[in-house]
């Protein structure tokens, strides 16, 4: 794991306290939200204040999300909101966070600068020892305030301040004006200068979460149903008539169908599709040789050319078959079928153009797992933990790859990934080069690998 942290590719972009003032201000919070202080005087914390060296010091993990459900957040400035969320045990969590912040930035920039902001993502769920009370979860609220209640001194003031003005004689209310001078030294001028956060409800139900092994919910859908990529084992009582495991891929490959919530890259415009296609043998080429001593240090297109020639008999399936829709892409070759059985098929899949797209390419990294770009973008949890059980020479070429080539451009690699902007007028190919041949029409009926078989 020394190898990402340098790297910049683990607890990257962390929010540095290390100021005495900054330090007081979160063990304040810390104190008012979980009754414990820290005796650290340098840590890092990520957006919801939690800091991995304090999780340490306090041996809890769960010190601002006790037992994994209504998670607390410390806001000690707005640089925050570009720092990650680390422990995250629901997928929503981090959006909930960045929206909050984004809808009440001008509130909170006063608000931190003079004191630190605690609060919780509020649900009516308090314990999930059984999978059955994640249904329960179906909105998200804040409740959130400066340490010192200024928010609510401020509503309190406000309301002093309309009770003076509409009341005959409030000039005479002695009591009345002293409360309001005394107030308005904690939280300023309210009539200039409101504060105040806006109260803010989320829906969640579709969601992915690190409960009973990681499940990912999907309730707002036509045709509801739970994946369960690492068993069905101890989920009987879940109130939904589907559940899936990860052995059950063409069931889950017509959820996806059904819902409409995949396409496949192929059919996606505006990417280079042909590209992406050989980006993921590549990562399929490095897990098959990783372990036979080879060398995986700058590796060039001729260089992994070479690794395949000499491991071939390594290679599994799916590389095979990913060669084969690059050569149909570039050069017009028999175009493969391929049904959900074949190992590849969740390789070719990317989400479509849906609110959920970030959850559906969250679980396709999960069943796709050897494609090691999507899978730290898109689930960073199993990343690390898969990570750590990697031949070395696999982490070494997984850590220099994303170094060089996602680190550098974020936005724009996800974007070439997963966005879906519609293709930009390009000049024609030259006459020397083939252009793509068109996808069979039978791809309009049932898609491009043929229909999903029913059982």
């Amino acid at each position: 794991m020394n190898r990402l942290i340098r790297a910049g590719l683990m607890f990257g972009n962390l929010f540095h306290v290390h100021s005495p003032t900054l330090v007081e201000r979160y063990n304040r919070a810390l104190h008012h939200l979980t009754g414990k202080r820290t005796a650290l005087t340098d840590f890092y914390i990520d957006i919801s204040g939690y800091s991995p060296e304090i999780g340490d010091e306090l041996n809890d993990p769960l010190y601002l999300n006790h037992k994994g459900v209504n998670r607390q957040f410390i806001l000690l400035g707005m640089e925050q909101r570009t720092a990650p969320l680390l422990n995250a045990k629901f997928s929503t969590s981090k959006t909930v966070l960045q929206d909050f912040i984004a809808e009440n930035e001008a509130a909170l920039f006063a608000l931190t600068a003079k004191d630190a902001v605690a609060g919780e993502l509020v649900n009516s769920v308090y314990d999930v020892s059984s999978p059955k009370r994640l249904f329960d979860i179906r909105r998200i609220t804040i409740d959130a305030d400066t340490t010192g209640g200024t928010v609510k001194d401020a509503a309190k003031l406000a309301d002093m301040v309309d009770k003076f003005r509409d009341t005959d004689g409030g000039w005479y209310d002695d009591v009345l004006i002293a409360q309001m001078i005394d107030l308005a030294g904690k939280t300023g001028d309210v009539v200039r200068n409101p504060v105040s956060l806006k109260a803010m409800r989320f829906n969640q139900r579709n969601f992915w979460t690190a409960h009973f092994g990681g499940l990912y919910v999907f309730q707002d859908v036509p045709h509801p149903a739970v994946i369960a990529p690492a068993g069905k084992d101890g989920l009987e009582d879940i109130p939904l008539e589907y559940v899936f495991d990860a052995t059950q891929r063409n069931r889950i490959a017509q959820f996806f169908q059904l819902n409409g919530l995949t396409e496949t890259i192929l059919e996606a415009r505006g990417i280079k599709s042909a590209a992406i296609l050989r980006q993921k043998m590549d990562f399929i080429l490095i897990d098959a040789v990783a372990d036979q001593g080879v060398d995986l240090t700058g590796l060039a297109r001729s260089d992994l050319r070479r690794l395949a020639r000499q491991h071939s008999d390594k290679l599994p399936p799916e590389f095979h078959t990913l060669g084969q829709l690059v050569n149909w892409a570039e050069d017009g070759g028999a175009f493969p079928m391929i049904d959900s059985a074949d190992p590849v098929y969740f390789y070719t899949l990317r989400a479509a153009d849906t609110p959920d797209a970030e959850l559906v390419n969250m679980l396709l990294a999960q069943l796709a797992p050897k494609d090691i770009r999507q899978l730290f973008i898109c689930h960073k949890d199993l990343f690390y933990s898969t990570y750590a059980a990697w031949p070395d020479a696999k982490r070494a070429y997984v850590a220099d790859f994303l170094e060089r080539e996602y680190k550098v451009d974020k936005a724009g690699v996800r974007d070439a990934l997963f966005g879906h902007e519609p293709a930009l007028e390009v000049p024609p190919l030259p006459r020397k080069r083939k252009k793509p041949p068109p996808v069979p029409d039978r791809i309009a009926a049932v898609g491009p690998w043929g229909a999903v078989r029913r059982r």
